[in-house]
């Protein structure tokens, strides 16, 4: 089904408008100083729906609809402990960056244990993002080829190239308005399709209750076998359960706000420490309700195809065909013309909110951590600024080259790849700063004895490393244990090893 030129004539727009956005921002970035952190001068409001433009992209956009109304409601559990890791980060862990004008996440880990250690976050934080952008890239190809009939490396050259160019001229003052703007639309794409549902069913918002209560559409379970079946409240690290999927949660998010420089440096561009809360607050106020809406639009989606069957629906649910179809199937069959660019705009918004935040944030930390710490340090900061562009350019090359392969390799599955991979070049980070945050023991020697445990364990139980005792646990846990590993081989070593030098105060909650 090919798009109507209303519908390209909408994508065009906004287009257009991220376009204008960057240009007027690169106009400011004279330094540094505006490029990185935006002169420091942020509202906190825009951070947080930055905050969430970046955590929702393309593949949170068709997956998370595509998983509910395939299985259940499992997937959303996990959100709900977001909250927590927040308060946790808004409350102990962003004062720490707020010091000493930081720009990056990894400048603590200098004061707290050393520059080896610093040097080790950034590296394995820009090899991490590198695999994690070109993965969200493929996928927006992917999308964007299924809702416009174009051409898979087509899609993959124009939708990244876009999101570099403004990303690169703009600085971090085009990534989060751009992103403010992106989180909204995305919003009121899926707003569009809900609305569209509930007025094509013959009994409404109503109906859409009555047939998912009928299937139990709600429960907290999954799909095996083709029945549902519940998710348990047991304690058994080799299975998906309710309580330890929350802790799951937990890690992840707490890893995300206390050690991912695309958060970090959103609190560092905060005009206040008040602010960046504000921004934490905000971001899980519309965050977590837009989760729970993506997972009820795809129940609503189910429901609606129960009144109005049709063969591809069907196959998705199934299994004939995969159910992250069913969206693009939605909009290109029951919206309007020019309504259904509208949501193809949601889509592409959701994935350039991700990406343009870690191509920022690769430049950013490749020029404060390494290139400024250890290669050029003297010199003027214009120099700084063209490294700047210079680096965000060099990653978004490697973006496309690595989205390009994805598409042209050959494999079982990409994705398990790309999780194992992210594992371990992200493995035992949270355990580095939760070590830092609450202890004042160990220097940079005790941590390399942690960062190689973890590595060991990381490599056992992704399967890169051949051993005969597979891990005895679901592998949706492994960077729980591995934060422990972290932490608890760092500290033993903090004991074995005493600092050398005394702790200045500020860098610990023990102060």
């Amino acid at each position: 089904m090919s798009l109507h030129p209303l519908d390209w004539l909408a994508i065009a727009v906004y287009l257009a408008g991220m376009a204008a956005m960057g240009a007027y921002f690169a106009r400011r970035n004279r330094d540094t100083e505006e490029y990185f952190v935006g002169g420091r001068r942020i509202p906190g409001w825009a951070i947080g729906l930055s905050m969430v433009g970046t955590a929702i992209s393309s593949i949170t956009f068709i997956a998370l609809p595509a998983d509910a109304y395939k299985t259940y409601w499992l997937r959303f559990l996990p959100y709900l402990f977001m909250p927590a890791a927040a308060a946790v980060a808004a409350w102990l862990v962003i004062p720490f960056f707020r010091r000493d004008r930081a720009m990056t996440a990894y400048e603590y880990l200098e004061h707290r244990f050393g520059p080896s250690v610093r040097a080790y976050g950034a590296i394995t934080y820009i090899a991490a993002q590198l695999l994690r952008v070109s993965f969200i890239l493929y996928l927006v190809a992917l999308m964007l080829h299924e809702l416009t009939g174009l051409d898979e490396t087509l899609c993959i050259l124009v939708a990244g190239c876009f999101v570099a160019l403004y990303t690169i001229a703009g600085g971090i003052d085009a990534v989060i308005w751009t992103d403010v703007i992106q989180t909204l639309v995305l919003i009121g794409g899926s707003l569009i399709c809900l609305a569209t549902i509930v007025s094509l069913l013959p009994g409404g918002l109503g109906q859409v209750f009555e047939i998912a209560a009928a299937h139990d559409k709600f429960a907290l379970g999954d799909l095996e076998g083709g029945r549902l079946v519940r998710a348990s409240w047991a304690i058994d690290f080799s299975q998906k359960t309710i309580p330890l999927m929350l802790l799951m949660s937990f890690n992840f998010f707490l890893t995300d706000y206390a050690t991912g420089q695309h958060a970090v440096q959103r609190y560092c561009a905060a005009p206040s420490l008040a602010e960046a809360r504000r921004a934490m607050w905000t971001n899980v106020l519309v965050g977590v309700p837009t989760w729970l809406f993506y997972m009820f639009l795809g129940t609503a989606l189910f429901a609606f195809f129960e009144v109005f069957p049709a063969p591809e629906a069907r196959a998705m649910l199934e299994g004939a065909a995969k159910p992250e179809g069913i969206v693009p199937f939605f909009v290109l069959g029951h919206l309007p013309p020019g309504v259904a660019g509208l949501v193809i705009a949601a889509a592409l918004a959701a994935g350039m909110s991700s990406l343009d935040s870690s191509i920022n944030a690769i430049s950013t930390v490749f020029l404060v951590d390494l290139y400024k710490r250890h290669w050029v340090k003297d010199a003027d900061d214009r120099h700084y600024l063209h490294v700047a562009w210079l680096a965000g350019g060099v990653a978004s090359l490697a973006m496309l080259g690595g989205a390009v392969w994805m598409l042209t390799a050959e494999g079982p599955s990409l994705q398990d790849i790309s999780i194992r991979l992210t594992a371990v070049l992200g493995g035992g980070l949270l355990g580095i700063y939760l070590m830092g945050f609450l202890t004042r023991r160990g220097d940079a020697r005790a941590v390399w004895c942690g960062i190689a445990a973890t590595l060991v364990y990381t490599l056992w139980t992704t399967g890169f490393l051949p051993v005969a005792v597979p891990a005895p646990f679901d592998l949706y846990y492994a960077a729980i244990f591995g934060n422990l590993a972290m932490f608890v081989v760092g500290y033993l070593g903090a004991l074995v090893l005493p600092r050398r030098e005394p702790l200045r105060q500020g860098l610990s909650l023990r102060d």
